[in-house]
């Protein structure tokens, strides 16, 4: 649930003009989300979301971050057919989902994060074989691997 809504709070923020809390708080009403203003601002503040100018936004991570959130977020990787499976710590995928498609990397069709796993569709099974082994490589030493 608390994935669902920093999604909604950061496509609100990406597509609309907000410069109060309350502004956030009815629209994510709207989207069934009934929140208090105490866990809306913990929401902000977790996220990082800060006011520029006159309306909330949520700041671009750079280039530096995405690996290293990344690697702190997957434990394992395993593939079937031509979807790759990120298995992350708890609450952390949708977060290392949006730095994994920042990457952009070559063949991938479409990523989705649950709470603690990201499915990634690639192209071919040849395309997920080969990304598997590549994410293997750059996230875990020889004999560390964790993938289930």
């Amino acid at each position: 649930m608390k994935s669902d809504r920093h999604a909604a709070i950061t496509d609100i923020l990406t597509n609309n003009k907000v410069e109060t809390q309350e502004q956030l708080r009815q629209q994510l009403l709207a989207r069934g989300f009934n929140v208090t203003q105490a866990t809306l601002s913990r929401d902000m503040r977790r996220m990082g979301v800060v006011k520029d100018g006159e309306c909330y936004t949520v700041p671009e991570m750079g280039a530096d971050d995405i690996p290293r959130l990344l690697a702190e977020a997957v434990t394992g990787i395993d593939y079937a057919l031509n979807t790759v499976v990120f298995k992350c710590h708890e609450g952390m995928a949708p977060a290392a989902c949006v730095a994994l498609d920042k990457q952009g990397y070559k063949n991938i069709v479409g990523t989705l994060a649950g709470d603690d796993t990201i499915f990634i569709l690639m192209r071919t099974e040849k395309d997920a074989a080969a990304f598997a082994g590549l994410m293997e490589s750059v996230f875990f030493k020889k004999g560390d691997r964790n993938a289930q």
